[in-house]
């Protein structure tokens, strides 16, 4: 038996020893995010992100591609990993025109777009050491038999690859608040900027998002749906804890646990004269009996997020004063988002009539409901 020990401790090094593999029976590949077959409960076959098909992503592409001008490419870069200390990152969210386009959830990568090659993305090259820490990463394996890339390489040949289709190009479009210094730093790059072939990428990335497709759509209803279910709890909770900073945990663990991957943003959460501050982020006061407290927040779902505003007394009853108040500013939060409304349909050349008439009709109904629900809560 002691022999046999020490062959064993011979042969087997304490890395092969310590794996993934002594955690699970299940040997699945990972390529650092969900796949269906890592994650069936959330993916299914066929989707890059959770609700989204491979049709849907590759589609993105032509749509980009047929607006690019004629000899002309896109760079999308991939957001930069951000520490909160040496070794301590913040959670990682990727940039939203790169995932957009990709279905990549990983740093490091850098994507081009073109009508001669497709889409071309450059993957992050990783040591075993970066493996130990953080786990798999998305190579060039997965980005052409997962993300359906056209073309893929590590990522240390981007600056020859790209240098020579930047040197043949007439215009490149790219997003200055995201780029990366691993592009914007090649002489070929900046010989382009020089000579005024820069165009802003945000500008066609956003035309291809104003329309949503039905998957979209469902994952957009889902994210508020989460939010007004998180919400509602919260308010429940209020009761018993009347306190700013315990109130923001809650709506964040109740978003959390009904799927969402983070909020939106850092929710408000203002009692009495903290209200009025619009991004109030601090919540660490106490909400005295009595006063109002002003919730707004939202949460993220695969890509997409939901935006809630609602005001409430945790004690339980509105008074009569707080009622009117209340009540104003609803209507002229209503008035103002009609403003808004009236704008955009406008522009894209709605009848007048019919616009007067659907929107006076629901001004009314929206009104009239929300005074017949602040009457319940007067004191």
């Amino acid at each position: 038996m002691q022999v046999l020990a020490r062959n064993l401790v011979r042969r087997v090094s304490r890395t092969q020893v310590i794996s993934r593999y002594a955690y699970s029976t299940q040997r699945v590949r990972d390529i650092g995010q969900p796949t269906p077959a890592s994650h069936p409960h959330l993916m299914a076959e066929g989707e890059i992100t959770p609700g989204i098909r491979i049709d849907e992503y590759i589609g993105r592409r032509k749509k980009l591609v047929e607006l690019l001008p004629e000899n002309s490419l896109a760079i999308i870069s991939s957001a930069p990993e951000k520490m909160m200390t040496d070794v301590v990152p913040y959670t990682f969210r990727q940039e939203a025109d790169y995932l957009y386009l990709t279905g990549c959830q990983q740093p490091g990568g850098v994507a081009v777009l073109s009508n001669d090659r497709g889409l071309c993305m450059f993957m992050p090259e990783s040591t075993p050491k970066d493996i130990a820490w953080q786990g798999e990463v998305a190579g060039v394996d997965a980005a052409s038999e997962f993300f359906k890339a056209d073309q893929a390489y590590p990522i240390s040949k981007l600056p020859e690859i790209l240098s020579d289709m930047l040197r043949h190009s007439s215009k490149v479009f790219h997003n200055v608040q995201t780029a990366s210094q691993r592009y914007t730093n090649l002489d070929e790059f900046q010989k382009s900027a020089s000579l005024g072939k820069m165009k802003t990428l945000s500008s066609l990335t956003h035309e291809l998002r104003l329309i949503k497709s039905p998957a979209e759509l469902k994952l957009m209803r889902e994210s508020a749906s989460i939010a007004c279910q998180g919400l509602l709890k919260t308010m429940l909770h209020s009761k018993g804890f009347p306190d700013e900073g315990i109130l923001s945990a809650q709506v964040e663990y109740e978003c959390r646990v009904r799927g969402a991957q983070r909020m939106a943003f850092n929710p408000v959460v203002g009692g009495g004269s903290n209200a009025s501050v619009i991004h109030y982020s601090r919540n660490d006061q106490r909400i005295r009996d009595g006063d109002l407290v002003l919730m707004d927040m939202g949460c993220e779902l695969h890509g997409y997020v939901s935006d809630l505003t609602r005001t409430w007394p945790p004690c339980g009853k509105f008074s009569s004063l707080q009622v009117g108040v209340a009540a104003i500013s609803n209507f002229y939060l209503l008035l103002s988002g009609y403003s808004n409304f009236f704008t955009f349909v406008l522009a894209v050349g709605v009848w007048m009539v019919q616009l007067r008439d659907r929107t006076l009709l629901t001004m009314s109904y929206s009104t009239t409901r929300f005074l017949a629900l602040s009457e319940m809560y007067v004191s």
